[in-house]
């Protein structure tokens, strides 16, 4: 499937901002199943200084620094990429949760790829509540991706959507506690609920159809940017990427931008700012098919 992407992130400042330097991570990463065609990254008012270079989970980022003074800052992302992600083994066929965990904790062969996205991170520790809801879909003995799936179900049945209930930084035990938040929060819970079993997760970001196929309902969180997670299912079978605020494997209507081990490491963008004072902050995202050139 081919997407245009259309992103645009306006921040508006009541006093003036005299210096800023913002960290992005805006640009699409190129991986098996996802090529990007073309993408541009474009900031208003025109920053002094961009660089850019790979992260340390292999993102790109791109550095921005301004020094004019200005009360509003705008980056307008367009790109246009091309997503056909394999799908999943069958979930039978993938190795008993234990197993998969015991090679984490052992360094068994291929597991240095994963081990770094199991332990604890800011936001998304391996938190024992998180555990013990997680725990359900994991009895003894289960296919690591049977789990997976219902655990992902779970998630989408158990918690509400709301945009007012939680911030970037709400805690896992909160969104738990109200069972209510948005696509980072419910990531965050998989992530931490499956760091505590001993299991590997990474959070993905990135953008979602923005319009379903015909017939299809509406997803959650399709017009801001988006967030998922990724899931080590043992060396044999590699990663797979799940969404538990649809309740979707990722195949054909998600792009990725970026991984790391919870939000704080791959927020879209952060910075420093001299001055500012009370801002706002506004994203526009559209994600549609474009046309074959």
């Amino acid at each position: 499937m081919r997407y245009r992407v259309h992103h645009l992130t306006t921040y508006a400042y009541a006093e003036p901002v005299d210096l800023a330097s913002h960290m992005l991570h805006l640009t699409p990463r190129p991986q098996p199943g996802q090529t990007v065609l073309s993408a541009s990254l474009r900031a208003t008012p025109q920053p002094s200084r961009v660089s850019g270079a790979d992260d340390h989970f292999g993102n790109h980022a791109t550095w921005m620094f301004l020094d004019l003074p200005h009360q509003r800052f705008e980056v307008a992302v367009e790109a246009v990429v091309e997503v056909a992600f394999p799908p999943p083994p069958p979930p039978a066929s993938t190795p008993p949760w234990e197993q998969v965990a015991a090679g984490l904790r052992s360094g068994a062969a291929g597991s240095w790829q994963a081990a770094e996205f199991s332990f604890d991170s800011p936001l998304a520790p391996a938190d024992r509540a998180a555990g013990l809801y997680a725990r359900h879909s994991f009895p003894p003995g289960r296919p690591v991706l049977e789990g997976l799936l219902d655990l992902n179900a779970r998630i989408r049945r158990d918690f509400s959507f709301r945009t007012d209930v939680t911030t970037v930084v709400t805690p896992v035990a909160r969104v738990l506690a109200q069972r209510a938040g948005v696509c980072q929060d419910f990531t965050h819970v998989m992530v931490a609920g499956l760091r505590a079993l001993g299991l590997s997760a990474r959070y993905v970001s990135g953008y979602l159809r923005t319009r379903p196929p015909p017939g299809q309902e509406a997803r959650r969180g399709a017009d801001q940017s988006h967030a998922w997670v990724g899931a080590w299912l043992g060396p044999a079978h590699g990663w797979v990427d799940l969404d538990p605020t649809n309740n979707l494997v990722v195949r054909d209507e998600h792009v990725v931008l970026a991984w790391g081990r919870d939000y704080g490491d791959i927020s879209p963008v952060r910075g420093v700012i001299l001055g500012g004072g009370e801002h706002s902050v506004t994203v526009a995202v559209d994600l549609e098919p474009a046309r074959a050139a």
